[in-house]
């Protein structure tokens, strides 16, 4: 993807470094990006973004433009503009693999860079993790809900945007979804595409028979007919005429799709329709502000749908659409530090995530504890090193493939869509014994 401007971040972020460049403040920072608490109704989080947050901090630099504007604003000194010609990332990055389960206070990433590195790319970083680690945390809900059958992204045109149309077709398919509608997300990353069409394609013909049949012949590989824009079962009796004409010439419908009314009954008495004139093999999909609920109550119904399409309510995760998430300091100069607000309270210093399994492989509880203490599996691992990638990355299917075990090792009670017992994380003595020696540092009495 191109090079974006390293501007679009907040002003905050500028004006602190132009007073540490005053200061001759730039020792070393560590700062963690981390889910306070998770939103309620759910029990788990899948982490994703990654990939982009390297590629952004592997290219992030000044142009002369934006150096040229910075200076034409009037907010910032000569010296401090001209600290910035050379501004490159040059820290180390550890973090959680895209796909891994998580939870409330555990890191899903570490920055470990001088203070104006660290500090500059936080807004950034935040918006990237927080929106795709919110969509595939969605997105695996439906695939839970789903239960193996087919999921496909519908989302972009009611995306908040450009970018988070794009990027939650990556997150719902790296959360286990089968692929998406935008085209885009084929062409950047391999995700396979689905297609059908829309209504106006059916309208623009002077019969239903006449769009069905003209668009089965521009389809060589199959194609999913859209059947409920005038009467949805009559539509499905035309099928028994016009599907064995075209199977005869080499072309196949290979499934209906629902988008109105009364998903549950129309798929009933549509599969109905088509068992009885021989098309048991055409494949019925849904589509129409699904989300994980409606997917499960039209299953649980018995509605005999093999595939769902699921856009606004997953894009934008509609019931739950942020998360509250931070970007914290948690040690400066070689001090653990950490943040005292009301309701805020962060844990200090370098921390790790370590993770029990039960005798059957499903996850049992995590600690939470300082960088170097033994405790077991540590989930966050080496990205970057001195401002490069430790590893090319995982293709997006590996990171698929991860994710699926990740689920499928999650306990019982995690991966329904019911409020559960909250996951166990501990946290370890060597981390809160950091505590007084961060408050020492602030100068608050202990």
């Amino acid at each position: 993807m191109n090079r974006e401007s390293i501007l679009l971040t907040d002003l905050y972020q500028l004006t602190m470094l132009q007073a540490y460049h005053e200061r001759g403040m730039n020792e070393t920072a560590v700062f963690e990006f981390f889910v306070r608490k998770l939103p309620e109704g759910r029990n788990f989080l899948i982490a994703a973004g990654l990939e982009q947050v390297l590629d952004y901090l592997q290219h992030a630099h000044f142009s002369s433009d934006e150096l040229q504007w910075l200076q034409d604003s009037g907010r910032f000194r000569r010296q401090f503009i001209e600290s910035l010609t050379n501004w490159r990332f040059s820290g180390d990055v550890d973090a959680l693999p895209e796909g891994t389960v998580c939870f409330a206070d555990e890191p899903l990433l570490r920055v470990i860079a001088p203070m104006r590195e660290a500090q500059l790319v936080e807004t950034r970083i935040i918006n990237l993790l927080q929106f795709q680690t919110m969509v595939a945390s969605k997105a695996a809900r439906c695939v839970l809900a789903a239960d193996g059958r087919t999921l496909v992204d519908f989302g972009l045109r009611r995306a908040h945007g450009a970018e988070a149309g794009l990027l939650s077709a990556r997150a719902s398919y790296l959360a286990g979804f089968s692929g998406t509608a935008t085209v885009l997300a084929g062409m950047h990353w391999g995700i396979p595409l689905f297609g059908t069409m829309a209504h106006s394609y059916i309208q623009a013909h002077a019969s239903e028979t006449e769009a069905f049949e003209s668009f089965a012949r521009s389809q060589a590989a199959g194609a999913t007919l859209l059947i409920d824009t005038y009467d949805t079962e009559e539509a499905a009796r035309k099928l028994i005429t016009l599907v064995p004409k075209l199977t005869s010439e080499g072309l196949r419908i290979t499934a209906v799709r629902l988008d109105s009314g009364d998903l549950a009954e129309h798929a009933r008495r549509v599969r109905a329709i088509l068992d009885a004139g021989g098309l048991s093999q055409i494949r019925i999909l849904a589509s129409g502000n699904l989300d994980e609920y409606r997917i499960r109550d039209l299953l649980q119904s018995g509605a005999p749908i093999d595939g769902f399409g699921v856009g606004t309510r997953m894009n934008t995760s509609a019931d739950k659409p942020y998360l509250d998430c931070a970007y914290k300091l948690q040690e400066y100069a070689g001090v653990p530090r950490r943040k005292r607000s009301e309701g805020k309270l962060t844990w200090p210093g370098r921390k790790h995530v370590c993770r029990a399994y039960g005798p059957d492989g499903r996850m049992t509880g995590d600690i939470l504890t300082v960088v170097g203490d033994p405790c077991g599996e540590n989930l966050l691992v080496p990205a970057m090193r001195q401002g490069q990638r430790v590893n090319p990355g995982l293709g997006l299917a590996s990171i698929r493939k991860y994710a699926r075990d990740e689920l499928r090792r999650l306990p019982d009670a995690c991966r329904s869509l019911n409020p559960a017992p909250a996951y166990p994380v501990a946290v370890s003595g060597a981390l809160q014994a950091l505590v007084p020696i961060a408050d020492r540092a602030a100068g608050v009495p202990s």
